[in-house]
């Protein structure tokens, strides 16, 4: 990605004029004339600009009227078409409308259709047509409330798509998990149960929670995290997640995500001891089968120590499956340094992938943001200086380098070992 998306600025007023008004022949109509679209922009309706280099290279823009918002143009330099920016500029308008509580995005576009030769000998000019689209918001009102005090919110929906490597995790949970929420009645001719709960297992940072994200965007679902930690400070844990739970209930469809759910549903001691965990674990073997009930609903528990819960809150019944998450191989990790390094062609990926071995997603972005903010500070250095001094733009492959030596992977040999034998152990796919 060579570009930043922003929000739309007094003094792109001129540029963004430019782009609607050079691309209209370009396969980039609107319905909404120039001076409609300048009106926009000048009442400071939602508008994005994407840039490259300090130049404005595309922008959409809309305008809300109630709880409706019509996307009015969506206009990319002829330079940059195809290459994703339409659908980039998309994600970020739409991010804003659905903050602004928008309960209907519509888009109309003109589209060529030839009327019948009876009205055309009737009389009647030939005009264009129009093409309506429309995205339905859900959750406004007191359920857009609800949501907000349950810390819940809508994602961009392009979080499936940006999951850069781990395909073969990503098509397993595409398969068992993705598809027959999002086509129910197709999953049932087949006798398929749609999944209610699953559990994502594996060592820290290999993508667990990115997973559970991706999917709630995915389906055009709230996602809400139930954090113990921040439970817990309300005293009562188990009275807190019953009290959670209860208000997840109201909504029409959710995924509900629990990170590091070990620490509510850890292995159950043969004593009870007072205050313990043994009650919070009773009482969420209780909540699940209520959630369960709904058709709209998921929960995503994620941990890095699957030999840590109780069995009998791993049991087939509460959770339809266990699926490992491991660290990415050769070919996962080639695909996320390409992310990363933007597909430059002066960037050695495949050394990157050899010095890698044992990194994790969340290991790879911390690396190459060490390289990237070294390239940085070393262009500002070259300010005022000698043009000729001065490097591409961007890291190359030796600040990658430098930068994967400096970082600790967060797995260690001893950890991919349990996690293989948890996986013969425990793993329900």
């Amino acid at each position: 990605m060579n570009w930043l998306i922003r929000d739309y600025r007094e003094s792109d007023l001129a540029a963004v004029v430019h782009l609607i008004d050079t691309t209209a022949e370009l396969g980039q109509e609107s319905v909404f004339s120039l001076a409609e679209c300048i009106g926009a922009l000048t009442s400071r309706q939602p508008a994005v600009v994407a840039v490259h280099q300090g130049v404005p290279i595309g922008a959409a823009l809309a305008t809300v009227a109630g709880e409706r918002a019509w996307v009015m143009r969506i206009a990319i330099s002829s330079a940059w078409r195809g290459r994703g920016l339409a659908s980039a500029l998309l994600v970020e308008l739409e991010r804003r409308l659905i903050a602004a509580r928008v309960g209907r995005i519509a888009y109309v576009l003109p589209e060529e259709e030839l009327l019948g030769e009876g009205l055309l000998n009737a009389g009647y000019t030939r005009q264009p047509a129009v093409a309506y689209f429309e995205k339905v918001e859900p959750l406004h009102g007191p359920a857009a409330n609800l949501l907000e005090d349950l810390g819940g919110r809508f994602l961009p929906s392009d979080l499936w798509t940006r999951v850069a490597g781990m395909e073969a995790e990503k098509d397993l949970i595409e398969r068992r998990v993705v598809l027959p929420l999002a086509e129910p009645e197709r999953a049932a001719r087949h006798g398929v149960r749609p999944p209610r709960a699953v559990a994502l297992f594996g060592p820290p940072g290999t993508g667990k929670t990115t997973f559970a994200r991706a999917v709630a965007a995915r389906l055009g679902w709230p996602f809400v995290e139930l954090l113990p930690s921040r439970l817990a400070d309300e005293g009562n844990l188990a009275a807190a997640l019953r009290s959670a739970f209860a208000r997840i209930a109201e909504l029409e469809r959710v995924l509900v995500f629990i990170d590091e759910v070990e620490e509510i549903a850890p292995v159950r001691a043969d004593a009870v001891q007072p205050g313990g965990m043994h009650g919070v674990t009773n009482e969420l073997l209780k909540l699940i089968p209520g959630f369960r009930e709904g058709d709209e609903r998921l929960l995503v528990c994620a941990t890095n120590s699957v030999r840590s819960l109780d069995p009998a809150f791993l049991r087939p019944g509460r959770f339809d499956y266990l699926i490992p998450i491991g660290t990415p191989d050769a070919a996962a990790r080639a695909a996320i340094w390409s992310r990363f390094t933007d597909g430059r062609p002066d960037v050695e990926v495949p050394v990157l992938v050899a010095a890698s071995e044992l990194f994790t997603p969340a290991d790879i972005e911390h690396a190459a943001r060490i390289a990237a903010q070294s390239a940085f500070e070393r262009d500002l250095e070259t300010i005022g200086g000698d043009p000729l001094d001065r490097r591409d733009p961007g890291a190359g492959t030796e600040d990658y380098l430098t930068a994967i030596s400096a970082c600790r992977p967060t797995v260690t040999t001893e950890m991919i070992e349990q996690f293989g034998a948890d996986i013969t152990a425990h793993a329900r796919v």
